[in-house]
């Protein structure tokens, strides 16, 4: 149905701060998780809703390597090929059994890094990004300044134990979160298998996904697993279900597949996905000022969805509009939007936007107007 509008509405007065340190912690009675350090998000709104000492810092082992594909990802790209350098061969660790010289898409090497968990593809990554380990180093802490990352420093692209090498699970979930906007990287901590080549094609290898939630949790799309003695085990991983998409993180855990499955089952519990409006139901038939019309019609032109918690709900709109709209106004012109709170908490906004033109007519002086009255 189309709303005429000729007053003024209320003013937006909310803002959506997403990541922000202030989060609301929701009720997690019956949680019990063995890591030291645990946290769950929703990811749209980065809502934390179960958290274990979540800001402590912690060494954070392979799980580095979700950093280490973002950069290589974002650094251009993926199907240039990488002659591995003698210093990526023999890497403490995980490994691929890379060979000096041998030649590999970076984007297998990625595949090897975040299925294998290899270590050597790590520092073969580094070194034909940025020449050294140490100056990809320096890009992955840039790029966690650039995210936000307050307590989160990396020395190495592998997650070798060293002594300013650490993270808290707050930050690495908002690095996952923020990583999964990114559909290369997502695709690739999704794929459970994949093979690459042995030696410039000599033979094959087999990589396979350590993440064992693909197999075994409805949903699952990663992310990756770490381990060493230092740092215990360590596992951040996502699941979507329903338009619903949460990031787990536990550090130092000694049951952690059970620790993420009951995390991600309590967050699947408590979230829904809504739809507030649907294309074109925000419709409106506007006034206009010297134009060729006195009124035009203006629309919201996409869904709007959010994600709320399964509880009792006050959903609330606030219409912002002018008074009247000075032509000339263009078709898709923004003319203002509408706001949806649950209670007093904004939720989001949809632009209206103009769905017809109006164009500007000349203005008459007097003598125009009043010779214009005995031309009609």
């Amino acid at each position: 149905m189309i709303k005429r509008v000729t007053t003024v509405l209320l003013l937006f007065a909310g803002v959506l701060l997403l990541f922000s340190s202030s989060v609301n912690i929701l009720a997690a009675d019956g949680i019990n998780v063995s890591a030291e350090s645990a946290v769950l998000i929703e990811v749209s709104g980065g809502r934390v809703i179960y958290e274990k000492n979540a800001y402590s810092r912690m060494p954070m082992a392979s799980t580095t390597k979700i950093m280490t594909a973002l950069v290589a990802i974002e650094c251009g790209d993926l199907d240039r090929i990488v002659s591995v350098s003698e210093k990526a061969v023999g890497v403490e660790g995980s490994s691929i059994y890379l060979y000096p010289g041998e030649k590999l898409s970076m984007r297998d090497l990625i595949y090897a890094l975040m299925l294998e968990s290899a270590n050597d593809a790590a520092a073969a990554i580094a070194i034909s990004t940025a020449g050294t380990v140490e100056e990809f180093a320096r890009l992955m802490n840039l790029k966690a300044e650039e995210i936000g990352l307050e307590d989160t420093h990396f020395e190495n692209p592998h997650g070798l134990d060293s002594e300013q090498h650490y993270t808290t699970a707050y930050d690495l979930a908002c690095l996952s979160a923020y990583a999964l906007r990114n559909d290369c990287f997502r695709e690739i901590v999704s794929t459970y298998k994949r093979v690459i080549p042995l030696r410039d094609n000599e033979g094959s290898r087999v990589l396979l996904n350590h993440n064992r939630l693909l197999r075994s949790y409805d949903g699952a799309i990663g992310v990756k697993t770490g381990f060493t003695r230092k740092s215990g085990r360590c596992l951040v991983s996502s699941a979507e279900r329903d338009g619903v998409t949460l990031v787990s993180v536990t550090l130092n855990a000694p049951d952690d597949w059970n620790d993420h499955r009951e995390m991600l089952d309590l967050g699947f519990k408590l979230f829904e996905k809504l739809t507030l409006c649907r294309a074109g139901e925000e419709c409106f038939e506007l006034p206009s000022v010297s134009g060729d019309k006195s009124f035009f019609r203006a629309s919201n032109r996409e869904d709007i969805s959010v994600v709320v918690e399964k509880a009792d709900r006050k959903i609330r709109k606030v219409v912002e509009l002018k008074r009247f709209y000075y032509a000339p106004i263009s078709v898709g012109d923004t003319v203002g939007r509408v706001c949806y709170y649950d209670g007093d908490r904004f939720l989001c906004a949809v632009d209206i936007v103009a769905e017809e033109e109006v164009t500007s007519v000349k203005k008459m002086n007097f003598w125009e107007y009043i010779l214009s009255l005995f031309r009609r």
